[in-house]
């Protein structure tokens, strides 16, 4: 009896042996193995057996922010038997930085990183997140204090691309690459924040005059060439009619003139005896009493009497 006791025992030791023995490691997970303290091997995914007492996993130290519903962020700190290999993104909290023009400001980061190489994640840095949380502040510090404050809001793409190539460039040692590196928020001092609302009012305000005068402007510009026009096209008119209107008297006096050919009268001074008469005829229905007459109408008057007297004839 004592003996089956014994083979039970036995077998529970050896099914508990196995179980410790037996690790499921998840996709895109490893676990870093080590022998009686010293590395092993990296578990990838999949099922796996160890020899329990002789090896273990180590903990991987890790932290991760938390905002509670105050808004406050809280770190908490874990230590983990699994490294993630998926990109990971941390929230750093505000940071005060002060730029090249001696403004303080607090500006909050984000920063997406992926693990790449696990045995230098967990052998050639102590805590790796504070590692690089760290890292950042500095870098951000210095990055920022290279700017102005102006130059701190027309330039995150810029800033983005520095942070990122400094921090990767960094990181690189501990088997850790950064992907992206986002400024979420820059807030300056709340007077700065006034004068710089204040600055962008002043510049709407201008830009709006400067449309208006551009429009004045070309309104007028507009009118002027549209009273040109006109006044080319009147010109234009009264030119075509001058020579329409002396292209008529042309034809007229080749008519009067074939017409007086055998008369021996002057188809000029005919003509000009006609518009005498034209003119004494305004002269009359306006009612003036006295007329002044020329000497050499009372010539061109008798000359149109008698011309009017053979064509009676």
């Amino acid at each position: 009896m004592f003996t089956l006791y014994l083979v039970l025992a036995f077998a529970i030791l050896v099914v508990i042996f196995i179980a410790r023995g037996i690790i499921i490691v998840r996709q895109a997970e490893v676990v870093i193995i080590e022998r009686l303290g010293k590395y092993h091997r990296t578990l990838p995914s999949g099922l796996h057996l160890i020899i329990p007492i002789f090896d273990k996993t180590r903990p991987v130290h890790w932290r991760y922010n938390k905002t509670d519903y105050r808004g406050n962020v809280m770190v908490i700190q874990k230590a983990e038997n699994r490294i993630d290999l998926r990109e990971t993104v941390y929230d750093f909290p505000r940071q005060n930085v002060i730029t090249a023009d001696n403004v303080s400001m607090n500006i909050n980061a984000m920063l997406y990183f992926q693990i790449t190489d696990p045995y230098k994640a967990v052998y050639e840095i102590g805590n790796l997140p504070e590692a690089i949380e760290k890292l950042t502040q500095t870098s951000l510090r210095n990055v920022m204090g290279e700017l102005t404050l102006d130059h701190t809001f027309t330039s995150r793409d810029s800033i983005n691309a520095k942070l990122r190539d400094i921090l990767d460039e960094a990181t690189d040692k501990w088997g850790v690459k950064v992907n992206r590196v986002e400024l979420q928020e820059i807030q300056p001092p709340e007077e700065i924040r006034n004068a710089m609302e204040k600055q962008m009012r002043a510049e709407r305000d201008r830009r709006a005059k400067i449309l208006t005068a551009d429009g004045e402007k070309e309104y007028q510009i507009r009118v002027a060439e549209g009273e040109r026009d006109a006044k080319i096209a009147r010109a234009d008119g009264e030119a075509q009619s001058k020579l329409l209107v002396a292209d008529a008297e042309r034809k007229s006096i080749l008519l009067v003139a074939e017409a007086l050919k055998d008369t021996g009268i002057d188809p000029a001074q005919y003509q000009l005896a006609l518009k005498y008469i034209v003119a004494f005829e305004e002269i009359v229905q306006k009612g003036d009493k006295t007329v002044v007459l020329p000497y050499e109408s009372s010539a061109l008057l008798g000359s149109i009497k008698t011309l009017s007297n053979i064509f009676n004839k």
